[in-house]
């Protein structure tokens, strides 16, 4: 199903080798954690559903507020990011910079999320800027949180400093 659904999108048939990535299961069990920015409820695996409750609870206790942007991704839903890229013209190496193939997005775990805070555009590097980024680089590790992709990491994915994950 994952060949087929690569070779639809052209992705290389030796992308996991080629790219470092492992590929990732899709989570079973999700829990609901509260709606994103544009009202759409994201969901978590009750593990990293807690965890993250508590980290935003600690983060607001210091005066942050932590949003969710994106939580669990199921792997269609990971292609059809992908699709409508390339419906806009994007090519798909450009796009596997940013968006790691279906199957190989940690979103597929439940155990990802993709953070904004106000004040500061969604996805994108100036997040690295704001003090949400800032408490985070000092208070994640305490709740089991680590940004998966930093600069200069070894998967060649764009830095994205909005992109943590529970380990």
């Amino acid at each position: 199903m994952l060949r087929d659904l690569h070779k639809e999108l052209g992705i290389d048939e030796n992308y996991a080798r080629d790219s470092g990535l492992e590929p990732f299961a899709e989570a079973k069990q999700l829990v609901e954690v509260g709606p994103n920015l544009v009202g759409r409820m994201q969901r978590l695996t009750p593990a990293a559903a807690a965890q993250w409750a508590s980290m935003v609870a600690a983060a607001a206790g210091d005066g942050i507020q932590l949003l969710i942007v994106s939580g669990f991704r199921a792997i269609e839903y990971q292609a059809e990011l992908i699709r409508n890229k390339i419906a806009a013209g994007q090519a798909i190496r450009d796009i596997l910079e940013v968006n790691t193939a279906p199957g190989f997005s940690e979103h597929h775990t439940g155990n990802a999320v993709d953070i904004a805070t106000p004040g500061s555009r969604p996805l994108t590097e100036e997040f690295e800027n704001s003090e949400a980024f800032q408490w985070l680089t000092e208070n994640a590790g305490r709740f089991g949180f680590s940004m998966t992709y930093p600069r200069d990491n070894p998967w060649g994915i764009t830095y994205e400093p909005w992109h943590w994950s529970l380990k």
